[in-house]
């Protein structure tokens, strides 16, 4: 009998990260069988998607509140799949206010729970803490100074390194690219990300559009190509951001993030993944972000940091500029692009901090590898103690809470 495994993913990086995992086991364990919920690259890993991780992925606490009745029933649809199914281990990715609560009811049924990129709660929703040493048993960190913080709070976590260090690959050089984008001469190329999920893009294209406009008008960078790069459907075909930006002469390509960075002068970046994206590539880039006022009015009080991109936490100071919320409009980010573009020597300079952010993040051994191995001795343990279940159907909605 295929011994089977939970994995569940809701964003496109957890999707990326969950789907080298699964690789990275099959390898090891041909036999495995996963199933979760998956995005599409974890369907192409051959997981079964008891849900598609599109379904779950929101950001922002006021922006969640009209997706909620969606997500609770993808929520009970996934718990119902790995109780009747009873997976050896569950693997959870990301997405803490999902996973989470998933968690709690795997541990009560002693499935054992491993959690792939650890929850930020170094940043805020430090109360989070209880709840995760009480329902994880392993913690797999992304980040290389998370392993202590959870070790001062009592949790088992271990680093792995960053996966996108054995990932982020264009697929040919810097000349190429341009040749393949149709970038002619020394024209400097500003790669455009407004994020990868529908709300973010819908969000930030309007800033991204006027940005555009705003560079055009300044000589130093007249001649700039300006690529919108973004995951295939987020900006969906209906959509009238489509004609926008065609309308502006801007490139649309979807899937190709990667290559779009590697020939860029300078990337416009949504804070999160990407961010790691462009450092790992050594592109220099401005990080923005926002949410929902309500939201940023809410949860700001709740973050604890110096800085909200990652590239400057990782590095322990600020050597991207960061443009978030109310300190986001097109004229600040038009003007900071400008400066940019124009001095060479900043961009050499930032790209020489970004390298060391870059070697911060590697580790010596593959991190799916590793992930992979600590992974084996759960499933190993669970093959010579079988978990005992306490119940093998839906509870209540009752008893099914946070």
């Amino acid at each position: 009998m295929a011994r089977r495994v939970l994995i569940s993913a809701g964003e496109a990086s957890g999707d990326l990260y969950a789907a080298g995992l699964v690789d990275a086991l099959r390898r090891r364990n041909p036999d495995l069988d996963f199933f979760g919920c998956a995005g599409p690259r974890m369907q192409q890993a051959g997981v079964r998607a008891v849900v598609d991780a599109r379904s779950i992925a929101v950001v922002g606490l006021v922006e969640v509140i009209t997706h909620i009745p969606r997500v609770w029933r993808e929520y009970r649809k996934l718990l119902a799949a790995a109780l009747k199914t009873r997976p050896e281990v569950a693997i959870l990715t990301d997405s803490p206010d999902f996973h989470l609560r998933l968690a709690r009811q795997l541990k009560k049924r002693q499935i054992p729970v491993i959690y792939l990129v650890a929850p930020q709660v170094w940043a805020w929703r430090k109360g989070r803490l209880p709840l995760m040493r009480r329902t994880i048993d392993r913690l797999l960190c992304i980040f290389p100074f998370e392993p202590e913080f959870f070790a001062k709070h009592g949790m088992d976590a271990a680093y792995i390194g960053h996966p996108l260090t054995r990932l982020v690959r264009p697929s040919a050089d810097r000349d190429e690219l341009r040749r393949r984008f149709g970038v002619s001469g020394a024209a400097p190329v500003i790669a455009l990300l407004p994020g990868s999920r529908k709300g973010e893009a819908a969000r930030h294209l309007p800033i991204l559009l006027e940005t555009v406009q705003r560079i055009r008008q300044a000589s130093a960078a007249a001649d700039a190509r300006f690529i919108l790069a973004v995951p295939p459907g987020t900006v969906p075909a209906e959509s009238t951001f489509r004609e926008r930006i065609s309308a502006s002469s801007i490139q649309l390509l979807e899937g190709q993030t990667w290559d779009v960075l590697a020939c860029a002068d300078l990337a416009l970046a949504a804070s999160g993944t990407v961010t790691i994206e462009a450092t790992l590539l050594g592109t220099p880039l401005i990080a923005f972000y926002r949410v929902n006022n309500l939201s940023w009015w809410m949860g700001r009080h709740l973050v604890k940091v110096p800085f909200y991109s990652m590239v400057n936490l990782v590095a322990g100071r600020r050597i991207v500029p960061e443009l978030i919320q109310n300190e986001l409009s097109a004229a600040r980010l038009a003007e900071q692009a400008v400066a940019l573009l124009a001095e060479p020597a900043a961009r050499e300079n930032m790209r020489r901090e970004l390298l060391v952010v870059a070697q911060k993040l590697s580790g010596q051994d593959d991190p799916m590898e590793v992930a992979a191995a600590l992974v084996e001795k759960h499933l190993s343990s669970a093959q010579d103690e079988p978990s005992r279940w306490q119940q093998d159907t839906l509870p209540p909605r009752s008893v099914v809470r946070a």
